[in-house]
């Protein structure tokens, strides 16, 4: 009796796991597949903004003291990518089930909301991670980086893809067109990256835009992902830490209730 109470036991963790690992594998041979569109062509973009900026400003600007400015623009560059390729893979993934039909097949199966959630969100951490570390190895052909605080890194990946991978889940969920998602990419992936200090430090700002600049997330993300490299930022690295957690927790916590009510999925 016990041996059977233990044998089903173990196979319906067994089944539990098996659902949301076929998911999560779905997810990541659907970009691996395209690798070179998916991995290949944002570290080429990478490359390009790191060979034209660093060529033309790199003996005109200095943001840190004993930091050239090709070796400030390389985490910007990592991160941004990381970020974009997140969400770009949790958002193309849901939009395209949906624009085709076959959304349907993966909510007829005994999948929860917190097991799908976790598979398109793990897929888009994978891809945003991949994307970042394949820019930074062709980037040390340039520059020999740093890391001075190896786990800020670690920490602000994770965590930066974790957040434009639940927000891609979201505008995915929302979206019901492809002009729709490209509105997202284009008038708020775009701008927010841009305009979050991989460029530039905020401190070469005038004060009114140095306080808008505090109000974008983006920011804080790749400046504390900077701060793992140089061990200096523009703000406290815990304050940015912070930011990013809270954040990710609120748009998790968001994602979640849609997914649980089926918002735009099953109706």
């Amino acid at each position: 009796m016990m041996s059977d109470l233990k044998q089903n036991t173990t196979y319906n963790a067994v089944s539990g796991f098996r659902g949301p690992w076929t998911l999560l594998k779905k997810e990541l041979l659907r970009f691996w597949r395209v690798s070179f569109q998916t991995v290949a062509a944002p570290v080429i973009t990478a490359l390009l903004y790191l060979l034209i900026f660093s060529h033309v400003l790199d003996k005109h600007v200095q943001v840190y003291d004993g930091v050239a400015y090709t070796e400030f623009l390389i985490p910007g560059l990592i991160m941004m990518s990381v970020l974009q390729n997140a969400f770009a893979n949790s958002s193309s993934s849901l939009i395209q089930s949906k624009v085709m039909g076959n959304i349907v097949f993966v909510l007829l199966t005994p999948l929860t909301h917190l097991q799908f959630f976790l598979a398109f969100l793990i897929a888009a951490i994978i891809r945003g991670l991949v994307v970042g570390l394949c820019i930074y190895l062709v980037a040390m052909w340039f520059v020999d980086l740093t890391v001075a605080n190896p786990w800020m890194i670690v920490a602000f990946g994770l965590l930066g893809s974790a957040l434009l991978g639940t927000f891609g889940i979201i505008a995915g969920i929302w979206a019901d067109r492809f002009d729709q998602m490209a509105a997202f990419q284009n008038f708020i992936i775009m701008p927010l990256s841009f305009l979050s200090g991989v460029f530039y430090s905020i401190h070469s700002l005038p004060p009114f835009w140095q306080k808008v600049s505090h109000l974008n997330p983006f920011f804080y993300m790749i400046d504390g992902f900077r701060y793992g490299f140089f061990g200096k930022g523009d703000v406290s690295p815990a304050l940015s830490l912070l930011i990013v957690a809270a954040s990710f927790l609120v748009l998790a916590l968001i994602t979640l209730k849609m997914l649980k009510s089926g918002y735009k999925l099953r109706s």
